[in-house]
This record gives C-alpha cells, structure tokens and sequence, in this order.
C-alpha cells in the first residue's frame, strides 16, 4: 500500500477484537520501526515495555483514561480491549527533555501496526504514578505514552469539519465511529 492509504488507514482504534493475540516478535519489529526513527538530538533516549499478556493487558487497561472527548464513554468493553500495549519511556539517565521522541516512535509503531493488519491508539492520558507503581518502573524513566494494538473492531469514517468548527469526534447509532477534519484549504495559510 502507497503512503497515503497507510496513513488513511492509521486511525485512533479504541475497539478492537481482544481475542486476536498479537505475538512477542510482532511487537518487537514494531518496536524496531520505532528504534530506526528520527530522534531530536538523536539522543535515543525513549525505552518500551512490551505487553501481550491478557492479566497484565487487564492491569494496564484499568489506568487508561480512553477519548477524552467522549466523556460519557467509559472505554472499550471487555472483548473489545487491546490485546497488546508498547509504554513509552522517556530514560532520564540519556535524555532530559522529551519533547516529541515518544510522539514520532509512536507513530512509527502504529504505522507498521497498520501495514500488518493490525490497529491502534496513542494514550497519553493516564495515572502515571499508579501505572508506574503497578508496573514496577524505576524512578529512572518517565512514562510518555501507551500505544494500544490490537485487530480493530470498528468502522472510522473522515467527516468534514462543519460550518460551527466543531473537531470533537463521535459514534452513531450504529457505533461508527466519525472523525472531523478540516480542508486542506483552511490549513494551508498561504504560498510563498
């Protein structure tokens, strides 16, 4: 698939079908993807804890806070959670600001998800110091983001942002879900 329907396809996937088990290698070459990327500095600073156990899935998924601009929706139902994570860490020994490492490492993984059938969401809202606790990470690194994965479950449609502006996504009856983006148009300021 050409860039541009890889990117298309590359959507914030908050359900998905739980019982597809993403295996260990999997994870790893994704991982892999995210190791060759660029790095501000290109200090290599950002570490990755990999999970594709379902009672660990299940202790990490209790600390996530799912679409924050839907906050009626408590999140994926049981059958419907990730059945792998990746956490982001930002290690304080090699780096000491992360400004977007874990953003362009993220995006890698979901990139290569997507290329393998696979989908997922960038999760940066959630309790850092219970997640770090119940994980037993050293004071050593900063939790940046969790990247959920798994086989989605769910149909995601592009929609046209309307004449009030409105960006906050939605599901419908049916549970599709829709996405707002503005023209490229309104993006593009000018040509110089």
């Amino acid at each position: 698939m050409d860039v541009r329907e890889l990117i298309l396809k590359n959507r914030s996937y908050r359900r998905f079908h739980q019982d597809t088990p993403i295996d260990t290698s999997t994870l790893r070459e994704l991982v892999d993807l995210a190791r060759v990327s660029q790095s501000p500095w290109n200090q290599q600073a950002v570490k990755f804890l990999l999970c594709n156990r379902p009672e660990k899935n299940a202790e990490i998924f209790e600390h996530l806070h799912w679409a924050a601009r839907m906050p009626e929706w408590p999140g994926p139902s049981e059958g419907e959670r990730p059945s792998a994570y990746i956490v982001i860490l930002g290690d304080k020994e090699i780096g000491k600001v992360f400004n977007y490492d874990h953003v362009v490492a993220g995006t890698s993984l979901l990139l290569g998800a997507t290329e393998r059938g696979l989908g997922g969401c960038l999760i940066g809202a959630f309790n850092k110091k219970k997640l770090a606790a119940r994980l037993d990470i050293s004071e050593r690194y900063d939790l940046l983001l969790v990247v959920a994965l798994g086989k989605p479950n769910e149909t995601i449609v592009l929609d046209p942002v309307g004449p009030d502006g409105d960006t906050r996504y939605w599901n419908d009856e049916k549970g599709v879900h829709h996405v707002p983006k503005r023209s490229l148009d309104e993006l593009i300021l000018g040509e110089l």
